[in-house]
């Protein structure tokens, strides 16, 4: 009996062994993966190469696209607390523009983390070399030089501005006299404030008011739209209302559009939300001769 008993339980505890844990459940498909699932860029173009690591830019032609074009340009940066996501994520952005007659661009930055070394630096150096290679580039791509908008979200929101605030955050090797500054901005729901009150304080460390675009406000900063929900508990409505009253104290021209109750990324998970996003950003492109 005894070694009946022993027999059973060797049994039990080896299929146990063998038993697979569960497999965590994958994240939710929103509006915006829904939409992104069925899209591909036109092309995709290597704009630097750090040690053996090429960055890209997936980029969406208009319909009619020929090579000596002078389009403005849309470029989307993808949030994910700059450790995570990737340029699919905000292909329905760059794809709405280019059905709109722009080139619509979704680019790729090193992910910050501790193990690869790269730090929120890297990732401000990668957004700022990216504009700098569209500009320089610009009639390979079609681009009218001096009309290049960058949007971005959460962090990718952070790192749209870095383009135009943090002149001191180079990559080493970019050419200084080409301008990062795009001639607008489209942030949703962004990292806008890195101070302990808002997002992103311990991933930069002590350096963190040189990459907080609330503390970095001046005049000549280029005109800004920003999308941001009341209830966003991540990136604090509060660092949105702060920057947006900063940029107009500055003189610059800066639109708020707030979403009552709004979570973090909440237009990114209902369509309807989505289109009045891009329906109000449409306006104010066009406000700014950006969009025809």
């Amino acid at each position: 009996m005894k070694c009946l008993c022993f027999s059973l339980l060797l049994a039990a505890s080896t299929l146990c062994a063998q038993t697979p844990a569960p497999a965590a459940k994958p994240k939710a498909s929103d509006a915006v993966d829904q939409l992104a699932a069925v899209l591909k860029p036109t092309r995709i173009v290597p704009y630097k190469k750090i040690a053996d690591k090429e960055l890209q830019l997936h980029v969406f032609e208009p319909d009619g696209f020929k090579a000596g074009d002078h389009r403005a340009c849309f470029l989307v940066i993808h949030g994910g607390g700059w450790t995570g996501g990737a340029p699919p994520r905000m292909y329905p952005f760059a794809a709405h523009y280019a059905k709109l007659g722009l080139v619509g661009i979704s680019m790729q930055y090193r992910l910050h983390g501790a193990k690869t070394g790269v730090s929120i630096f890297d990732c401000v150096k990668d957004a700022r070399s990216a504009v700098r290679y569209i500009r320089a580039h610009a009639a390979e791509l079609g681009i009218d030089p001096q009309k290049i908008i960058v949007s971005g979200g959460s962090a990718g929101g952070h790192l749209a501005a870095s383009t135009a605030l943090f002149d001191n955050v180079n990559e080493d090797g970019d050419d200084l006299k080409v301008s990062p500054i795009p001639n607008a901005l489209v942030l949703l729901f962004p990292v806008i404030d890195t101070s302990k009150d808002g997002y992103g304080n311990a991933k930069i460390g002590e350096r963190w008011q040189e990459l907080s675009p609330v503390h970095q406000v001046r005049a000549g900063v280029p005109p800004t739209i920003i999308f941001h929900g009341t209830g966003d508990t991540v990136t604090p409505f509060a660092g949105a209302k702060s920057f947006h009253e900063a940029m107009l104290k500055a003189g610059n021209r800066c639109e708020l559009d707030v979403n009552e109750g709004g979570a973090h990324g909440y237009l990114m998970r209902n369509k309807v939300l989505l289109e009045d996003t891009l329906q109000k950003t449409d306006v104010f492109l066009k406000s700014l001769g950006l969009l025809n």
